[in-house]
């Protein structure tokens, strides 16, 4: 269902794809922005990025799961974080990894931002999902 892609020519990325192909007629999912909300709209880990970072892929689990779909089936992302500093960003992503999120490998961009929506907001992660048919792993 998922094809993901490594561009022979390129630099081999880390721990992303450089594309996903899904064939036609599979449904896929396009998610708002994954934010560091509390389930009564309180940011969590005001000024700590890495715990922003956690209540955000807790939320885009819950996106995914409300659509039928997983972190598994996720093709792409693009992650925000209110930094110019590349240990920040890179503090952010390595909670991107541990969350299996980029066992695919999904394509993603990982980009420092200079603010987001929500005052005290550090993180956000936006998705592009397949959602699988019943029965399909």
């Amino acid at each position: 269902m998922i094809r993901r892609v490594i561009a022979p020519g390129l630099f081999p990325p880390p721990t992303y794809s450089h594309a996903s192909v899904v064939e036609a007629g599979t449904k896929l999912a396009f998610l708002a922005g994954a934010v560091p909300l509390d389930e009564k709209g309180d940011i969590v880990g005001p000024g700590d990025p890495v715990r922003q970072a956690e209540q955000v892929i807790a939320n885009l689990r819950e996106q995914l799961r409300a659509v039928g779909s997983d972190l598994e089936h996720v093709l792409v992302t693009e992650v925000y974080v209110v930094s110019s500093e590349p240990s920040v960003l890179s503090a952010v992503w390595d909670v991107v990894e541990a969350s299996g999120l980029s066992m695919g490998p999904h394509s993603s961009t990982l980009l420092g931002v200079a603010c987001l929506g929500y005052t005290g907001q550090l993180v956000e992660i936006t998705a592009t999902a397949v959602v699988p048919d019943e029965g399909t792993p």
